[in-house]
């Protein structure tokens, strides 16, 4: 009876090891973001945006603090988190996928991917398909891709006043080395 219970146990620790060995994350990918109108240019910069893939199921999971994000201009910045983002009450935005194509990631090699999942940002969620280039190498991963948000797609409001200076759609680009977790 006992080895009848030991088997099962060894088996799920021995698969829970190799998913867990399937992992590669960063805690310092960037995320940044461009806003262009004939007014003003916006760019913001966030060095400490945290990604995980899980390379055994092809699943992606990406947190990113908005009060993270840096600016050139300190009044933008508060701006952004107190007007725009709310970043007290959404402090987060995430997005949660899945790589929809076939990634051999044994193999060393550049890969255009595209994930299918859930963007959440200020509360609301969309779904979207996020397309980039993803390079396999020996002991890391690393992805780059850029997307558009449209604000009004996640009720982010700007004021009349400043609709000038605000594009309705912002350009976000994305720049992870994921390393192998241990």
């Amino acid at each position: 009876m006992k080895a009848r219970l030991v088997i099962p146990l060894i088996i799920i620790h021995f698969i829970a090891f190799q998913a867990k060995s399937q992992l590669f994350m960063t805690q310092g990918g960037e995320t940044s973001f461009f806003s262009e109108t004939p007014l003003e240019n916006i760019s913001a910069l966030n060095k400490q945006v945290e990604a995980i893939i899980n390379t055994s199921t092809s699943e992606v999971a990406v947190r990113i603090q908005n009060v993270a994000f840096h600016f050139p201009n300190k009044l933008m910045e508060e701006h952004f988190n107190e007007n725009y983002m709310e970043s007290e009450k959404y402090p987060n935005s995430t997005f949660k996928g899945k790589i929809q194509e076939v990634i051999d990631f044994k193999k060393e090699g550049v890969y255009d991917v595209s994930a299918k999942g859930i963007l959440e940002m200020h509360g609301v969620k969309q779904e979207r398909v996020i397309k980039g280039k993803l390079t396999v190498g020996k002991e890391q991963l690393t992805f780059v891709g850029n997307f558009d948000v449209k604000l009004a797609d996640h009720k982010i409001e700007i004021p009349t006043l400043v609709m000038a200076k605000i594009a309705e759609s912002l350009t976000v680009k994305n720049h992870f080395v994921f390393t192998k977790k241990k």
